[in-house]
């Protein structure tokens, strides 16, 4: 039974790393989608509110109604800044899943670089090993021509 190379092994696990390292990435860049998603969102009802209270220009509003509607804004304009902060240690997640897939990548590039001088290496001397059976046979051949 042939015997196994230590380094098929680190390639089968730098591989199953990357391909982890490549979904979390995605998982990351889906959670941030989603979180960017819903600032949009806030920002769409911010504006949608602001253009609805718009409309009411020129009507008469009473106190308490105005001190609601800026309450009200000013409770929008806070879960704006939330989730502003949300989005952006989103982005931060993607930036260090994309730094860890780049790394993992890396290392799988790294093993299988050598894994080919490996290969390279060992045709190198099967080829060396069958010039020297060659050489060997043509001069037992021409030994044996000779005493004839």
């Amino acid at each position: 039974m042939a015997k196994t190379d230590p380094l098929v092994t680190v390639l089968k696990l730098a591989v199953a790393a990357e391909e982890k390292a490549a979904l979390q990435l995605k998982a990351a860049q889906f959670e941030r989608q989603k979180r960017q998603g819903q600032l949009d969102a806030l920002n769409n009802y911010r504006l949608d509110y602001m253009k609805q209270m718009e409309g009411h220009t020129g009507t008469t509003l009473r106190a308490n109604q105005y001190h609601q509607f800026h309450q009200f804004i000013r409770q929008v304009d806070q879960a704006i800044l939330q989730q502003m902060a949300v989005v952006k240690d989103g982005e931060k997640q993607v930036g260090y899943r994309q730094q860890h897939w780049q790394e993992t990548q890396q290392k799988r590039k790294a093993v299988e670089m050598l894994l080919a001088k490996k290969a390279t290496k060992e045709q190198i001397a099967e080829s060396k090993r069958e010039q020297k059976m060659s050489d060997e046979f043509a001069m037992q051949q021409y030994f044996r021509q000779k005493m004839k």
